[in-house]
């Protein structure tokens, strides 16, 4: 008998049950284990648009957390009298800078985007935010990431919503490959939709690297032997044996290798300056196993510079510049430079003036770079700032961030544009001229709404027939409620984490209004754990997991 490492207390405190519902597993799409949260996204309505679309682009969005001072990055020559008088001592001195035009340059220290720029490789996007932009990090990095700035309470992002609209029936039909990569920042809400998180979201990029070298998202070795320790066991192999693409990112990582030419290299890791380079190395070896996700995001922080700005600034800025530079070089020479695009942006600008503590306070606008062989040109997009005509210190901004949102996705990952106006914006905005188009104009046709059965549905509001599935707990019961506002027939069937199919649970008429549906009741011998049911009506199907307790 193996000996118990666990307090023989813990017998009695946990269960499997118990330990389930104290993670609170219902409903949610990522667990927390060794103080590293991961996010893991089944099928989704971004997924099938996405795949669905005419594109094979990829995406890739740097987030520069913090808050970046865009005109130290982007230096307005034309205006730099006004520029060196707000900025005395943290200003780049006119021998140090690169002009890329004669009113625009970078700092000689961002030199390794120099020849990219020659090449036709750059773009920047002047001036971009939103009416009364919000100063606050969490509060602006949300706003930025639902585009929905006339909210109160941003719930879902841009992507998600998007993922959101497709399809319903995702849990069931996970794709190949996760649609979305994000590392860092997992708090942010882009991929967020109203009830499933669609990235696959690693706190840190060392989880991604023991991902992409082991195919295993927790390993199952060396817990203690003793109830806790089974449980931790169970949801860890649970986790693992279910959808999370350990295994195709490990082999897509295998199909391929580190990017030994050029020179220099991906920049090496540091505190001050983040893991870019180890985050970006990775993701060119993913692309380039052909694993198959469209979109990836990285988050680097350090950009909240309040104080003593120019080095911090200068060393971020250097490592970013060689970074992507050298992150483009390597899917140039493998044959993916036309099918990359990477999007650097920041939730916030700073002010025009430094402060006393030779740094910028929180800004408004800000500079969006754009970054690829697709851009088929380098220049500036949109109209600068006028840095004498501000509002309380700050830039006024002249370009839309969703206009940069609807410019991606119906020209880069070629989405139709009536689902980008209606679903993922709200509203149509003027899309930009960043110099890429998809090939095809053929708008996606919408499905038509089924029509009504005759003499059901009195009182339908505008003809449209609605079907919800809600998940609760009633004491120890798992309750599924259908809520249709027409009679239709529905069936609702029970699969494993697997989705393997167990059985049908309720075959039944469904009236309008309301039914509930005792799962346990339905069928007695369920053990406590997860599972996903599908609801299926005449127009619709619904697929969630659910918390047997």
């Amino acid at each position: 008998m193996k000996k118990n490492t666990c307090n023989h207390k813990d017998h009695t405190l946990w269960s499997r049950r118990s330990f389930l519902q104290g993670l609170g597993l219902s409903g949610i799409s990522s667990m927390l284990f060794a103080n590293s949260t991961i996010s893991f996204a089944t099928n989704n309505q971004l997924t099938s648009a996405i795949e669905n679309a005419d594109s094979e682009n990829i995406l890739l969005i740097i987030k520069l957390f913090g808050g970046n001072d865009g005109l130290n990055m982007i230096v307005p020559v034309n205006q730099y009298d006004a520029y060196a008088n707000n900025r005395p001592t943290i200003k780049i001195p006119k021998n140090n800078l690169l002009n890329l035009t004669d009113e625009y340059a970078i700092p000689d220290f961002m030199s390794s985007l120099d020849p990219m720029w020659k090449e036709g490789k750059m773009k920047v996007v002047h001036s971009v935010g939103y009416d009364n932009q919000s100063k606050s990090h969490f509060k602006g990095s949300d706003l930025w990431a639902s585009a929905e700035i006339d909210s109160n309470i941003q719930e879902t992002g841009w992507l998600g919503r998007y993922y959101d609209n497709i399809y319903t029936d995702y849990v069931l039909n996970p794709p190949e490959s996760p649609v979305a990569i994000q590392i860092g920042s997992t708090r942010n809400i882009t991929f967020d939709g109203e009830e499933h998180k669609y990235s696959y979201a690693v706190a840190n990029i060392s989880s991604l690297q023991n991902i992409a070298q082991t195919g295993k998202v927790y390993q199952s070795d060396n817990i203690p032997d003793c109830e806790y320790g089974d449980n931790v066991s169970f949801l860890r192999n649970t986790y693992n044996s279910s959808y999370n693409y350990a295994g195709k990112i490990h082999d897509a990582y295998n199909r391929s290798s580190d990017y030994t030419g050029g020179v220099g290299g991906y920049p090496a890791s540091t505190p001050a300056y983040g893991k870019l380079g180890e985050s970006l190395n990775i993701i060119a070896r993913l692309i380039k196993g052909n694993l198959g996700t469209k979109i990836y995001m990285v988050t680097l922080s350090g950009f909240d510079t309040h104080a003593t700005q120019f080095d911090t600034h200068q060393g971020l800025l250097t490592n970013i510049s060689e970074t992507i530079s050298y992150f483009h070089e390597d899917l140039t020479d493998a044959g993916y430079g036309d099918k990359i695009l990477t999007m650097a942006q920041s939730e916030f600008g700073r002010r025009v003036a430094e402060n006393g503590s030779k740094g910028t306070d929180h800004g408004a606008a800000g500079p969006i770079l754009f970054f690829g062989e697709s851009l088929q040109g380098s220049g500036f997009v949109g109209e600068h700032a006028d840095l004498n005509d501000l509002v309380a210190g700050n830039l006024k901004h002249h370009t839309d961030f969703r206009q940069v949102y609807s410019s991606i996705l119906k020209n880069w990952m070629c989405v139709d544009a009536s689902v980008v106006n209606a679903t993922v914006l709200g509203s149509e905005y003027e899309d930009l001229n960043l110099g890429f188009a998809c090939e095809t104009e053929t708008e996606t046709e919408v499905p038509p709404v089924p029509p009504i059965p005759p003499n059901e549905g009195e009182g339908v509001p505008d003809s449209v027939v609605t079907f919800e599935t809600y998940v609760s707990f009633e004491g120890d019961d798992t309750i599924i409620t259908l809520q249709s506002n027409t009679t239709q027939h529905i069936t609702v069937t029970l699969y494993d984490i697997k989705g393997q199919r167990l059985g049908v649970i309720e075959n039944s008429i469904l009236y309008a209004g309301v039914k509930k549906i005792n799962v346990k009741q339905k069928n007695p011998s369920l053990a406590a754990g997860l599972y996903i049911f599908k609801a299926q009506s005449n127009y619709d199907a619904v697929s969630k997991k659910i918390l047997i307790q």
